[in-house]
């Protein structure tokens, strides 16, 4: 069987899509699904940084740890290997048009998911959580809809 792929993106890859990169990497393996893999980048990510502090700690407080995470620039290479192209604002997902199978986290939660970058720990945990429902439904529509 096929590894498959979901891909966050968000601006940077160091606050947003590497947080939901995250949370819905450690739902699959509570879940004990298989066959499921998830990655993140960035439209403009700088190379050899690192998820933010904040991002970090957020995701520590819910007991989800990330390890050696450094930002990625979005490839059609990428796209290309994954199921879904999921991204964090209606805008990015229009910069991808006609790049494959992209969708936005509003198309399953009803929102964009904001930019945090810069702001206090409350905004991050905002985001978080936002990001810990949206996962939930992604796995709901396309993990377990994907039938195999």
């Amino acid at each position: 069987m096929k590894r498959k792929k979901i891909l966050f993106v968000c601006s940077g890859n160091t606050c947003r899509s590497p947080m939901a990169e995250a949370i819905l990497r450690s739902k699959i393996k509570g879940r004990k699904i298989k066959w499921w893999d998830v990655a993140s980048c960035g439209l403009f990510a700088e190379v050899g940084g690192s998820i933010s502090a904040n991002s970090r700690r957020a995701l520590e407080e819910i007991g989800v740890r990330v390890e050696k995470f450094t930002p990625r620039q979005l490839t059609q290479g990428i796209i290309d290997k994954s199921v879904a192209v999921i991204c964090m604002t209606e805008k990015q997902k229009q910069i991808l048009e006609g790049c494959g199978k992209v969708y936005c986290i509003k198309e399953f939660c009803g929102s964009d998911v904001p930019d945090p970058y810069g702001c206090d720990i409350e905004v991050y945990r905002t985001t978080r959580d936002y990001l810990l429902r949206a996962c939930d439904i992604i796995i709901e529509k396309i993990v377990l809809a994907d039938g195999e």
